[in-house]
């Protein structure tokens, strides 16, 4: 799997751009990502903010999440082009037959693919030694783009996953 994804990302758009990451509950096969990439240029090219354009940007990135990105140096994100983006996402759950929205499942790289781990079974994983300390974690909370492209994929025991688990028997 290729982790270097900033060659994909906007070059003209500024590092505090807004980001949001929706995970997909499974890999989209070649196809989808195919029509999910041009749904989401569309999406992009005709977003708008109280009838402004916004600079935006969506991407399906590592075959399983769905990114979308706003340049507000240009045009402020309001609740309403948020909104909109919202009911993209719902409309490619029930096009694709996808989960978006399920906050509760953690996305990690284990020996070169994606695996998914439910945040109420991620100590067992842990104490299994499944995931350990320096498994790459997907953190999906990132918020702009000067951090999709330093913080996104991290150490699972240098990411917000500290405060909810316990590494010490992974460690070594």
């Amino acid at each position: 799997m290729k982790t270097d994804y900033a060659e994909l990302l906007p070059k003209d758009f500024a590092s505090d751009s807004r980001v949001w990451i929706y995970q997909s509950d499974r890999k989209f096969a070649a196809a989808e990502e195919n029509s999910i990439n041009k749904i989401l240029e569309n999406f992009s090219s005709e977003w708008h903010s109280h009838g402004t354009p916004v600079k935006g940007f969506g991407r399906i990135l590592n075959s399983q999440f769905v990114v979308l990105i706003a340049d507000e140096s240009a045009t402020g994100v309001s609740g309403c082009s948020t909104d909109s983006s919202v009911r993209l996402i719902k409309e490619l759950e029930q096009n694709f037959n996808l989960k978006l929205f399920d906050w509760q499942s953690l996305a990690f790289l284990v020996r070169g693919e994606i695996v998914l781990v439910p945040l109420p079974r991620l100590q067992a994983a842990i104490d299994e030694g499944f995931i350990q300390f320096d498994t790459p974690f997907f953190c999906n909370t990132v918020k702009d783009l000067k951090d999709l492209k330093n913080d996104w994929l991290v150490p699972a025991g240098k990411s917000w996953l500290i405060k909810k688990v316990s590494f010490s028997k992974s460690v070594s």
